[in-house]
C-alpha cells in the first residue's frame, strides 16, 4: 500500500538514476534535490490564483452589501443611494439602474471604458476613463481652436481647478475677482502654510466709461495685505476705499485687462482652513482600511467640482469601497483614487469615504484637493462704479472665482 501511494515519486526517482538504460552518476542527496525541486512558475500561478480568489470574494461581499443597502432604502421608502443625495428619477427606475449597474460591472477595472446603462444617480462603481488616444484627440482639437467642454465627472483635478466658465453676459465695465489658494497641511493636523492671493482685474470696452471710479467693500478681518496698482491713487483708496487713477483726467485702458487691486493672506491658523481633510489608514490582516472625511469650515463658501485624490499602491488591484458619499474613480494608470463631489456647502458640509486595499499607511499620502467656487474666500467686492465727473452710476458686471493652486495633506 505504501508503495502504491508513492508510486509516482518512485518512478521520478528511478528516472533520475537511469537514463536510456544506463545509470546516471548521481548520489542520494542529488536525487532528493531533483525530485523536490520547486517550480517558480507554479508558485507565481498559485499566488495569482489566490489573489484573484480573494478579490472575487471581496467584490462579492461589497456587492452583497450594496444590494442589502438598496433593499433597506426601498423598505424605508427612500430612493437608492445617489450622487451626493440628489436625484431626479423615480424610486423604481433609480433602484433598477443601480442593480443593473452592479450586475454588469466587470470584476476588475479594464483599460478601456465599459458602457454601463444608467438612468439615475448611482453609488455603484462607475468606470470613467479616457485612453491616451482620446487625450491626444482632445489636445489636437484644442490646438485647432475648438472649445472643448468636459463634464464635471470626467475632469482631471488639474483641469477642474483652472477656472470657471466665462459669464454669458458682460457689461461695458467688467471686473474679475480672482483668488488662488496654496495650502500645505500635516496628516496629523497642523497647518504648515496657507496663502491666498487675490486680484481685481478691470476691463473697459466703451470709451465713454473710461474715466470711472470703483467703490470697494472690504469685509475681511483676517489681516489682509492690500496693494493698489502704481497708477491708482493710493491716498484715495486708503481714505475712502475707492479705486481711481492718480490723474483723474486720464481714462483706463480700453479693451484690455488691467489689474487695479491685489491682496495676500498668509497664515498658519488652522481655523482659517476652508476645507479640512482627515485621512486615517489602519493596517489590517489583508492590507489597510482607509477612512477619509472632509469638513467645510468656512460655511459661507460653496465649492464645486471637488476632487480629493488619494494615492493607492500599484499592482494590487482595485480598492474595495465601503461607505461612500458622492462618487469615485480608480485610475490604475496613475495609481490614484479620486473621490468626486459635485458640491460642498453648508447643507453638505461633511462626508466620508471608506475603502480597503493592500498597502502601508504611508502609501496613501500626500492627499491632494481641487475645487472651484463662485464665491471669494476673502470678502472683497466692488459695490459701485461711478463716473469721475458728476458721480453718476455706471452699470457693471462682475465674475468671481476661487480656485486651487495647490492643496495637499502631506
Amino acid at each position: 500500500i505504501e508503495i502504491s501511494e508513492h508510486c509516482f515519486d518512485l518512478i521520478f526517482a528511478f528516472d533520475e538514476i537511469v537514463a536510456l538504460g544506463y545509470r546516471e552518476n548521481v548520489n542520494l542527496a542529488q536525487i532528493r534535490t531533483f525530485t523536490e525541486m520547486d517550480s517558480h512558475e507554479e508558485k507565481v500561478f498559485r499566488a495569482v490564483r489566490e489573489t484573484q480568489e480573494r478579490e472575487a470574494k471581496a467584490e462579492m461581499r461589497r456587492k452583497a452589501k450594496e444590494l442589502q443597502q438598496i433593499r433597506r432604502d426601498a423598505e424605508r421608502g427612500k430612493k437608492g443611494p445617489g450622487f451626493g443625495g440628489f436625484g431626479s428619477s423615480g424610486m423604481s427606475s433609480s433602484n433598477t439602474a443601480i442593480i443593473t449597474d452592479t450586475l454588469i460591472e466587470p470584476e476588475k477595472p479594464k483599460p478601456t471604458p465599459v458602457p454601463v446603462r444608467s438612468s439615475g444617480p448611482s453609488k455603484a462603481l462607475k468606470l470613467v476613463g479616457k485612453g491616451k488616444e482620446v487625450d491626444d484627440f482632445v489636445d489636437k482639437l484644442k490646438s485647432e481652436g475648438e472649445n472643448i467642454i468636459l463634464p464635471s465627472t470626467g475632469k482631471r483635478p488639474s483641469e477642474a481647478s483652472k477656472s470657471l466658465p466665462p459669464p454669458t453676459h458682460t457689461e461695458s465695465v467688467h471686473m474679475r475677482v480672482e483668488e488662488k489658494i496654496t495650502l500645505t497641511c500635516g496628516r496629523d493636523g497642523g497647518l504648515q502654510n496657507m496663502e491666498v492671493l487675490g486680484m481685481i482685474t478691470l476691463r473697459v470696452s466703451d470709451e465713454k466709461n473710461g474715466r470711472i471710479r470703483l467703490k470697494v467693500n472690504n469685509n475681511d478681518n483676517r489681516g489682509l495685505q492690500l496693494q493698489t496698482h502704481p497708477n491708482v491713487d493710493k491716498k484715495l483708496f486708503t481714505a475712502e476705499s475707492v479705486i481711481g487713477l492718480k490723474n483723474p483726467d486720464k481714462s483706463f485702458p480700453l479693451k484690455s485687462d488691467v489689474g487695479v487691486l491685489k491682496w495676500r493672506l498668509q497664515t498658519t491658523d488652522e481655523s482659517l482652513i476652508p476645507l479640512t481633510i482627515n485621512c486615517w489608514p489602519s493596517e489590517s490582516g489583508t492590507g489597510c482600511d482607509v477612512n477619509i472625511e472632509y469638513e467645510l469650515q468656512d460655511e459661507s463658501l460653496e465649492l464645486s467640482d471637488v476632487v480629493i485624490s488619494i494615492p493607492v499602491p500599484s499592482g494590487v488591484g482595485a480598492p474595495v469601497i465601503g461607505d461612500l458619499d458622492g462618487e469615485y474613480r480608480h485610475d490604475s494608470r496613475r495609481n490614484v483614487l479620486e473621490w468626486c463631489l459635485p458640491v460642498i456647502d453648508v447643507k453638505n458640509k461633511t462626508g466620508s469615504l471608506e475603502f480597503s486595499i493592500p498597502g502601508q499607511p504611508n502609501d496613501f499620502f500626500p492627499v491632494s484637493v481641487s475645487f472651484v467656487s463662485k464665491g471669494s474666500y476673502c470678502d472683497i467686492q466692488v459695490t459701485k462704479v461711478s463716473q469721475v465727473d458728476g458721480d453718476s452710476p455706471v452699470r457693471f458686471s462682475t465674475e468671481t472665482s476661487f480656485v486651487v493652486d495647490k492643496y495637499e495633506i502631506l
